[in-house]
Parts: C-alpha cells; structure tokens; sequence
C-alpha cells in the first residue's frame, strides 16, 4: 500500500497539514515518468533497491535533493524500509512547493506498484 500526500488544505479543524491516503491526483502507478528515491543508507540500497530509482540517504536529503529533483511538477516517489524516513522526506518537499509527492513506503512496495525489479549491487 502506497501513501499518497496531497497538496495541504484546511481539513476539518483549520489545520494545514498533509492529508494521507491511498488514491488522489498523485497516484503511484498513474505516472512512468515517476522520479523513485531511496532515503535508505546504501547499505540498505545496495541489499535490494527498486531498478531505476536513486540513492539518496536521508541524512543528505537537506543538502542534495534540489540537484536530484529539480521538477516540482514531476511525480516523486519515495520509499526506504518502513516509510518512516520517506515519509519526513516528502513532508520536506511538500514544504518547499512540490505538487506530485508519494511515501511509497519500501522497496517491495513501490516495486509491485510500479512492475518493476527489485535490483541488488
């Protein structure tokens, strides 16, 4: 199951923050030209990472993501081992005005949603 983060609206108690959910406009297979990003150590991403998709550790995340990303329009993807770290990148993107951004959780995930190899190094 892949998360999907909508733009922020007001939702019922006049907050702002991100609404999760499993469909919307940036649906995870709706888009082949989706950029996949691995927050994962590459440890991690050499172990098994999804054919296609980019290492970059979370721990880089601030510093690199504007030179892997430079298309706020463009789907991105983004997954590491639980969704926990993919989840505090994309709330970071979603803060700097990207529209398409989807937490999609772990490799295993994103791989079934999009049909795609699971590739080791």
């Amino acid at each position: 199951m892949m998360l999907v983060i909508e733009q922020p609206r007001s939702n019922v108690n006049g907050s702002d923050h991100p609404i999760f959910s499993g469909t919307g406009s940036s649906s995870p297979d709706g888009d082949e030209d989706a950029l996949l990003i691995d927050v994962r150590t590459p440890a991690e991403y050499a172990s098994g990472h999804v054919d296609g998709a980019v290492n970059l550790p979370l721990n880089r995340f601030v510093q690199e993501y504007a030179g892997v990303a430079p298309d706020k329009d463009r789907q991105i993807i983004l997954y590491c081992q639980s969704g926990g770290r993919s989840g505090q990148a994309a709330q970071f993107l979603l803060q700097r005005n990207y529209k398409k951004v989807v937490n999609g959780i772990s490799a295993g995930v994103v791989a079934l949603q999009k049909n795609l190899p699971i590739r080791r190094l």
